[in-house]
């Protein structure tokens, strides 16, 4: 049966611009994709007060509707989230207009996400309370110690706990409204959504907000390990034993050990390990190779190996966690041309 979603973002001043303006665009070129079925949605941005909004980007949106006029009849509302600096550090903003709205009006929708540091304002409801919950790096400690109730985990790019949602900062909210997407329409919508949209991949939530060379970055003063660091990419399919490293940068075993845990946090061997772990992932995201192709590209070696550490690390298998996260647009040993996503 056709039917047109009604999509409402909830919005408040300094608001993240891309937490709203992401999700309606996607949800946009879904309702272009969809014209010929009648089906659609349709995005409304909602406020204290209808008209101008002030970003914390600067960039003004303009609210469709005040809070107290949304009324009935919302099948997804989306909370979009704020940041700011806080006694030296960043902070989510918590807005008390919008959290009392919610309190009362998100029981009548039919889900509900928290976009980025939107998660705040769910848990400020006590919506998130017993559930998992992500939000954006940045904050998500502070959103565990102001709600030990909810089982907070910084590192997926969003959660889905029955109706209620979370996701991670900035792009991560593009992913969440995708599988919204799928949700209603299946994934082969959503996929042409991303390709519309020319996005890389589209990502599922159970992936990581970080990527390991980025979250591991060294000192500005020394950058002989970041160029040990971009050797380690090129190399991993290489035996790369501690000594080997070590005799790279003209350094005893012992010193260099020091120098890189210092600039890293990281001991070289468990560095290396989490390396190798991102290049499986992508593999099994990415492509169909076999996992003793995957074990053999990436250095860990063997089947069993790369078994060991997708358990001790993700608590799953290499299979199981293909099954789940493979790229729909991943090739394979398929004959045929990829066909071409309609016009929008």
């Amino acid at each position: 049966m056709a039917e047109t979603r009604r999509v409402v973002i909830a919005a408040f001043p300094g608001v993240e611009l891309l937490d709203v303006t992401g999700p309606a665009e996607v949800f946009s070129v879904a309702s272009r994709l969809l014209a010929a079925t009648g089906s659609g949605y349709r995005v409304e941005i909602a406020a204290a007060a209808a008209g101008e909004l002030r970003t914390s980007g600067g960039v003004r949106l303009v609210a469709d509707v005040a809070l107290d006029d949304v009324g009935d009849g919302v099948d997804t509302l989306l909370v979009a989230g704020a940041m700011e600096q806080s006694g030296g550090r960043i902070a989510a903003v918590v807005d008390p207009v919008v959290a009392d709205w919610l309190a009362r009006s998100a029981p009548g929708a039919r889900r509900v996400a928290g976009m980025c540091a939107g998660a705040h304002l769910l848990a400020a409801t006590g919506m998130l309370d017993g559930l998992p919950a992500t939000t954006h790096w940045l904050t998500a400690d502070q959103l565990a110690a102001a709600h030990p109730a909810v089982a907070v985990d910084p590192d997926p790019i969003f959660v889905r706990a029955g109706r209620v949602w979370t996701c991670a900062g900035v792009t991560a909210v593009l992913d969440l409204a995708l599988a919204m997407v799928a949700e209603d329409h299946g994934q082969a919508l959503a996929v042409e959504v991303a390709r519309a949209m020319v996005m890389y991949v589209k990502r599922a939530g159970g992936q990581s907000q970080f990527s390991v060379p980025l979250s591991v970055q060294a000192s500005a003063d020394d950058d002989r390990v970041d160029e040990l660091r971009a050797w380690i990419q090129e190399h991993l399919s290489e035996d790369l034993p501690v000594p080997v490293l070590a005799d790279r940068l003209h350094l005893s075993v012992r010193h260099f050990g020091r120098l890189f845990r210092r600039r890293t946090g990281r001991t070289p061997a468990a560095y290396l390990e989490a390396v190798r772990l991102e290049a499986a992932r992508r593999l099994l995201e990415e492509s169909d190779r076999g996992l003793p192709e995957v074990a053999a590209r990436t250095g860990l070696g063997s089947v069993e190996t790369l078994h060991r550490v997708f358990r001790k690390r993700l608590g799953t298998t290499p299979a199981e966690y293909r099954r789940r996260f493979r790229s729909p647009d991943a090739p394979t040993d398929t004959p045929g041309a990829r066909p071409a996503a309609r016009a929008f």
